[in-house]
């Protein structure tokens, strides 16, 4: 039996007697999730890599990754439950209960570097799809979604919607951006003059009074928009001088080989940060493409979201969509973009699924621009919402349809409840509502994580459904409660 097939549970031996409980949770979640794909993927990035042969498998790498997003935990955390929990030790695939950790909690960072997007995707899609992987030229299995020859007529329910997933930073302004940058700089500045050739004087970057200069604005409870700017000012100043020695460094025998490749990479950063503030400043305007607000992760954008709670957020901005109660990710992008125009890849990616195109699409009111609705209209699909255009006046002989139309819209408003309830689990209930990783294709394993694990309390709570429902079909069958599976009787 290979690594990646599920144990069973019988099989795991206890030092202190007993076995394992056959109904417990993490032995239900190692049935669904399909370990023979996560090694294909793991190992393929191994054999990309170079790395040569690998020390933990990668059940033990993509089954970390659930346990820390089911728990909410960090890193150092889930090492520590995964030692003191034989049913987590069950689930990653162990034989016997350990003695020692299996793995340091810095693995967890390099576990999160081994799985693309397509990878991520590819698990996803055969966890929706009841585990079993898709055959050319055979029919579908048990828990497999309908697949077709020929294309029937659409049918089925397709929820879309996006959302962003802030990323770990502070709350980012000009000032405190410039502030950050300059202490940044002032410290390469100490390093680059520690390790050059020839001896010398190190230069002047007066950033006690830069710091004196910026407490005095940000103590302040209302600054007025004449000190911001003139603080700003002072601020993108100071970065200047810094940067020009930097550059005089360079010139008498410092080398940029000498810096790590943070250092470096915040080095670059500066100069660009430098730039888009100065630019700002000089022709007094509040946006520029492709703005940075963090040092630490230039690829975070903000993304104007027009929400009650926050008007901008920043993070990473998801289009997904919901079939079935599953959530699928179909675009995941740093930059902000106009979701809309995911309405015609959702809806392929629905019909590539299933066979079929969906008979209805609920979105929101972004989604519902002239093309989408042409696009759906040519192929029978029904978009959600109001039609274009002025409301028509009632009148006697529309008065039947236009209450059909008005419940209509009303029941696709409820319908679409379903995709922002899941976003509110992943948030609240998982990670998504702050990324806590601190690299770009950390934080992308972070969000995937998050759905995947979604996807898996979803099918583990239909599991506990049809249980209940098998146990209430017994009672009503052996013991004669019929009431168990007739509430209406009880009601009346």
């Amino acid at each position: 039996m290979s690594r990646s097939q599920q144990l069973e549970f019988v099989d795991f031996y206890l030092p202190f007697g007993g076995q394992l409980s056959a109904e417990n949770r993490w032995v239900k979640l190692a049935e669904m999730v399909p370990w023979e794909l996560v090694e294909e993927c793991y190992e393929q990035a191994l054999s990309d890599s170079g790395m040569g042969a690998r020390l933990l498998p990668g059940r033990v790498a993509f089954g970390a990754l659930i346990i820390k997003e089911r728990l909410g935990v960090t890193d150092e955390e889930t090492v520590e439950q995964i030692l003191e929990n034989p049913y987590l030790q069950c689930f990653l695939g162990y034989r016997e209960l350990l003695q020692r950790p299996p793995f340091d909690p810095s693995m967890m960072v390099h576990f999160r570097s081994r799985f693309a997007q397509s990878d991520y995707d590819a698990i996803n899609a055969q966890i929706i799809s009841g585990l079993a992987p898709a055959k050319e030229g055979s029919e579908a299995e048990d828990g497999d979604p309908p697949q077709a020859p020929e294309e029937s007529a659409p049918s089925g329910k397709l929820l879309i919607d996006a959302t962003v997933t802030p990323a770990d930073i502070t709350y980012p302004t000009d000032l405190k951006l410039l502030n950050q940058t300059r202490e940044k700089l002032e410290h390469l500045i100490d390093l680059l003059h520690q390790r050059k050739s020839s001896p010398g004087k190190k230069p002047r970057t007066y950033r006690r009074k830069a710091r004196q200069d910026f407490l005095a604005i940000v103590k302040q409870k209302r600054p007025g928009a004449r000190k911001i700017r003139r603080a700003i000012g002072q601020q993108l100043r100071y970065v200047r001088r810094d940067l020009g020695h930097i550059e005089k460094l360079l010139q008498v025998g410092a080398r940029l080989s000498s810096l790590q490749a943070y250092g470096y990479r915040c080095l670059l950063v500066a100069h660009e940060i430098y730039r888009q503030q100065e630019e700002m400043w000089r022709e007094k305007k509040h946006r520029i493409a492709d703005r940075i607000v963090s040092l630490s992760q230039p690829w975070v954008r903000p993304v104007v979201r027009g929400k009650a709670s926050a008007k901008v957020e920043f993070g990473a901005k998801l289009s997904v969509s919901v079939s079935g109660g599953y959530a699928s990710l179909h675009r995941l992008s740093w930059d902000a973009y106009h979701e809309g125009g995911d309405l015609v890849g959702h809806v392929e990616s629905y019909r590539q699924q299933y066979g079929h195109y969906p008979e209805s699409v609920h979105a929101d009111q972004i989604y519902r621009t002239r093309a989408n609705r042409k696009w759906c209209r040519e192929r029978g699909i029904r978009l959600s919402g109001p039609p274009l255009g002025r409301p028509r006046r009632p009148t006697e002989e529309n008065a039947v349809e236009l209450a059909a139309a008005k419940a209509q819209a009303r029941q696709d408003e409820r319908d679409r409840i379903p995709v922002e309830g899941k976003f509110g689990n992943a948030k609240r209930g998982g990670s998504l509502a702050r990324v806590m990783a601190k690299l770009m294709h950390t934080s992308v394993s972070v969000i995937n994580v998050g759905l995947i694990v979604l996807n898996l309390n979803t099918r583990l709570r239909e599991l506990l459904l049809a249980l209940m429902k098998r146990l209430l079909e017994v009672c009503r069958r052996h013991l004669g409660l019929d009431w168990l599976t007739k509430p209406t009787a009880v009601a009346s």
